[in-house]
């Protein structure tokens, strides 16, 4: 089964290789990242996406900048630390992986023990430990979920949570992965993903270079397909968890939720516990990052809006818990009431 891998090392270690998803589903590119200007544009500008893959790239790119600044004295690096991880932080305000990612770096960069190549060896292991531990929290996580599927399982998924916005098989796909792999005839049905389109130009490109069967829908086709009967169970992925178990999560996702549990069908979740925000009590809490009106009015070039016209794109909602039947997790399979603390 081929597997795109969204972000690794580029030779040598002296680039962050991703996949150019902006280019999908036209042209499988590539670019290599070396500065933090440029790790912050791909992450901005959705060249890499996903909240695992963006704190994996932000991750590695953080080592890199750090290991120009390691023969220097411990009070510059610390400046410079805080500074490269406030540039990357700020790029994405929705997603926790990126800040549980860069504090993993900061919490290297700050340990007085470490200097010059003894520095840059740390942080360039610990970069790879998240890249790997994501790869094996996705495997986790679809062993969980693959719990859940009926035999040969109708699925309705949102956004892209897969390959492609992890390091491994994906969040919310990896049970389709594995139910593919143990034989299962699984068929899932893809919201194209208003206004940027990572259902249809992402997840359905990449269910198909794994021989997946897909179906494209547009996103307000969702709840006719549920009344069809032609749905056993809706998954998404998540960018955030409060603690109470409201997801955050590509804007679209609440009106999935809304439909399936109108029509009687489980709504479920998948996510690395380094989703999971202890910290945010609610989703109330949750910062909802704001994108260019442009991305609504001109979509991919053509105009599709009045040149002037105001307009509110969010890139996330807030999915309540209580619409939600289960959340999966490397840990397992969490239901509620849904209470997610530091532990």
């Amino acid at each position: 089964m081929a597997m795109p891998e969204a972000v690794r090392w580029g030779p040598g270690r002296r680039s962050v290789r991703i996949i150019d998803q902006r280019a999908l589903p036209g042209a499988l590119a590539e670019l290599d990242l070396r500065t933090v200007d440029e790790a912050c544009a791909a992450i901005r500008t959705l060249a890499v996406r996903g909240a695992p893959a963006i704190g994996i790239a932000a991750a590695m790119a953080f080592a890199l900048a750090m290991g120009e600044h390691a023969p220097a004295p411990a009070e510059t690096r610390a400046a410079r630390a805080r500074a490269i991880a406030g540039a990357l932080r700020d790029t994405r305000p929705t997603a926790v992986n990126l800040g549980w990612a860069l504090d993993r770096m900061l919490a290297v960069a700050a340990d007085p023990r470490l200097a010059g190549d003894a520095l840059r060896d740390a942080l360039a292991r610990e970069a790879t430990a998240i890249l790997d531990e994501d790869r094996a929290m996705c495997r986790r996580i679809g062993e969980h979920a693959l719990t859940l599927f009926p035999v040969d399982a109708r699925v309705a998924t949102h956004c892209n949570a897969g390959a492609l916005a992890t390091g491994g098989i994906g969040t919310a796909l990896a049970a389709v992965y594995l139910a593919a792999e143990r034989g299962d005839r699984v068929r899932v049905f893809v919201d194209e993903t208003r206004p940027l389109l990572q259902g249809s130009r992402l997840t359905a490109w990449e269910l198909q270079q794994a021989g997946v069967d897909a179906v494209v829908i547009a996103d307000s086709a969702a709840a006719s397909v549920m009344r069809r009967g032609d749905v056993d169970l809706c998954i998404v992925g998540a960018d955030r968890i409060a603690a109470n178990g409201d997801v955050a999560n590509k804007v679209g996702t609440y009106a999935l939720a809304v439909a399936a549990r109108h029509h009687g069908i489980p709504f479920y979740v998948a996510a690395p516990s380094s989703s999971f925000d202890p910290a945010t009590p609610t989703g109330a809490g949750i910062v909802i990052e704001q994108r260019a009106a442009d991305e609504i009015r001109r979509g991919f070039g053509s105009l599709t809006a009045p040149p002037a016209i105001p307009v509110y794109n969010p890139a996330f909602d807030v999915t309540p818990a209580d619409l939600i039947t289960a959340i999966v997790s490397d840990r397992g399979v969490h239901r509620p009431p849904f209470e997610f603390t530091a532990s």
